[in-house]
């Protein structure tokens, strides 16, 4: 790959206000002059952001080595903490993006963060430049998801024509965390509420309660990594789903930091062949 092909976005934003959805969820506005490189990307698609140590005000971004095609990380003493997260919307008139945190606490380095964070601090955005394809066109959808997937299939849900049918089950905290998220589709939604998600999950039970559709469908599962293992096996395996019909991946592993269990979430995203 060139590097012209690999065009990467390094945007140094600085928090501009901040307020809760929901209990548990803030909404992070960014503003800066690097907002207009976001311009050009998909409401929806991941991205990195970049949390810089306690007492460092500047983002010590990563370079990136064309030859080999690697990464190249500042020193340990400036090197902030990557998580994976999307951007929920962008006001180019107001020069502002925002990113939707699960606020759970303190003890993760996002959330902490984002509960913190005081006005003019700065965040990193770490992204491939160009336009991504979220979901391809289908009649049927069905959407899964826990509190972290909400912004990916919020911008699905945004974007779906009025013609598209689904279910989307999505499992928050408690009912106060339940959110309208709107859509032209016709969506039946089922909410679940789990207060421990790092214990276990009911997505994958609610699911297989579902009467799903034979054809012209797709499945967006994002949450915690045994719940998607457990829905991908049961729409590969027992109801034959192909892989082009479904896009099923973890953004955390219950007890394990991001930057630990990414290698295992991307090595299971891909382990079931087609059949037949």
């Amino acid at each position: 790959m060139s590097k012209e092909e690999f065009k990467t976005i390094r945007a140094e934003l600085k928090l501009s206000r901040k307020t809760y959805i929901t209990p548990h969820y803030l909404r992070v506005y960014l503003s800066g002059e690097d907002v207009k490189l976001i311009e050009n990307t998909t409401i929806g698609v991941n991205n990195k952001i970049m949390i810089p140590p306690t007492g460092i005000n500047k983002i010590h971004f990563p370079e990136l080595d064309h030859e080999k095609m690697e990464w190249i990380q500042p020193e340990l003493s400036v090197r902030p903490s990557i998580r994976t997260y999307t951007h929920r919307g962008i006001d180019l008139e107001k020069n502002e993006i925002w990113i939707d945190f699960v606020a759970h606490g303190e003890e993760g380095p996002a959330s902490a963060w984002a509960i913190n964070a005081k006005v003019g601090d700065p965040l990193g955005v770490l992204m491939r430049d160009g336009k991504a394809e979220l979901y391809p066109q289908a009649a049927h959808y069905l959407l899964v998801g826990d509190a972290t997937a909400i912004p990916v299939l919020g911008a699905i849900l945004a974007d779906l024509p009025a013609r598209a049918k689904g279910t989307c089950i999505l499992e928050v905290h408690d009912q106060s965390d339940e959110q309208v998220l709107s859509t032209k589709a016709d969506i039946n939604f089922i909410w679940l509420h789990n207060s421990q998600p790092e214990l276990s999950s009911n997505l994958p039970e609610i699911v297989k309660q579902q009467l799903l559709p034979e054809r012209d469908r797709f499945a967006y599962v994002a949450a915690e990594f045994s719940a998607v293992k457990a829905i991908r096996t049961y729409l590969r395996k027992d109801q034959n789903w192909k892989q082009q019909e479904l896009y099923a991946y973890s953004y955390w592993k219950a007890g394990v930091a991001e930057d630990q269990s990414s290698k295992e979430r991307h090595q299971e995203k891909e382990s079931i062949p087609d059949h037949g």
